[in-house]
């Protein structure tokens, strides 16, 4: 029985089940004797055996899922846009959020409360990216299409300004911070709880005298752009919101007389996640003169790009 036993401690910190089922045939077995010293012994040898190999099972398990989420998933969808959405925007803000109790666009805000200076667009702008890159994606338009953004928007240097799609605000705060003074930025949230957050950081930034957030849904407000703002045609329009709206309300503010002759159209996300009924409409319509530029998804290696859409009446 001894040598039996003393087989079966070796093996626990391979499998320690058949210990439990050892000790309870030998408790059946044995009912009206009371354990030896050397079966208590064993006893807490074989417990602490198991509780040695679960505490190594758990560590190698923790390590295991840190590599996954920290390194090798976000390296290997740095090149799938599809997957990188995938990964990013559903199934590690899903776990975020269950974990934290928060939202993205909150720890986005805490983010540039934390190291952004208040009033200071450019440091505003510069604590979303280093959020973005280092902490947790965001579907922002990003650094590096946001340079394509700031070069189309100070050659325009335009004076009224739509964009659609909010989100945070950091699109927002890329475009207002280079207007000329007087300038108007209207920018349509559908979210409610995405313009809240935009509201906070448009103020942190110090903006607020730029930017009018109007919440609600772009077919309902592109209609009602000369009535309530008072805007007869826009000099420079921002499309970054849903992705089946973008030829919709382009055919609406058509429609509704918003452009004028040389009203610049930039389209975000043309490539990935895709607007190829778009694209196909302002690069064969008559009425536009249109080019590509290419670039990536915000914070990825994934193709993506902008469109530039001249209206040409």
């Amino acid at each position: 029985m001894e040598a039996t036993c003393s087989c079966i401690t070796a093996m626990a910190v391979f499998d320690p089940w058949p210990i439990l089922e050892f000790c309870l045939l030998c408790g059946g077995a044995y009912p009206s004797k009371r354990p030896t010293a050397r079966h208590s012994s064993l006893l807490k040898s074989t417990q602490k055996s198991m509780l040695l190999v679960l505490l190594c099972w758990c560590i190698g398990a923790t390590v295991l899922l840190y590599v996954l989420y920290s390194w090798l998933i976000p390296t290997a969808v740095q090149f799938n846009g599809s997957l990188a959405l995938l990964w990013h925007d559903v199934i590690v803000e899903r776990a975020l959020d269950t974990l934290t109790r928060s939202t993205r666009p909150q720890r986005l805000l805490k983010a540039v409360q934390k190291r952004a200076t208040r009033g200071d667009p450019q440091s505003v702008i510069s604590a979303i990216d280093h959020f973005c890159r280092h902490s947790e994606w965001a579907m922002n338009v990003g650094d590096e299409k946001g340079s394509i953004l700031d070069s189309v928007v100070s050659e325009l240097n335009p004076e009224k300004v739509l964009e659609l799609g909010t989100y945070c605000g950091y699109s927002t705060v890329r475009i207002a911070r280079l207007l000329p003074p007087g300038a108007r930025l209207i920018t349509l949230e559908f979210n409610a709880d995405y313009a809240a957050i935009a509201r906070q950081v448009i103020s942190w930034a110090g903006l607020e005298d730029k930017i009018q957030l109007v919440e609600g849904a772009s077919e309902d407000w592109i209609p009602r752009m000369k009535e309530h703002f008072g805007i007869e045609t826009f000099d420079f329009v921002f499309l970054d919101h849903w992705k089946d709206r973008y030829l919709p309300d382009t055919k609406l503010m058509e429609d509704c007389g918003l452009l004028r002759k040389g009203t610049v159209l930039l389209a975000d996300n043309v490539i990935c996640p895709g607007v190829p009924d778009y694209l196909e409409y302002v690069r064969n319509s008559l009425s536009y003169k249109s080019s590509y530029f290419k670039s990536h998804l915000e914070y990825t290696k994934a193709e993506d790009g902008l469109e530039k859409s001249v209206f040409l009446g």
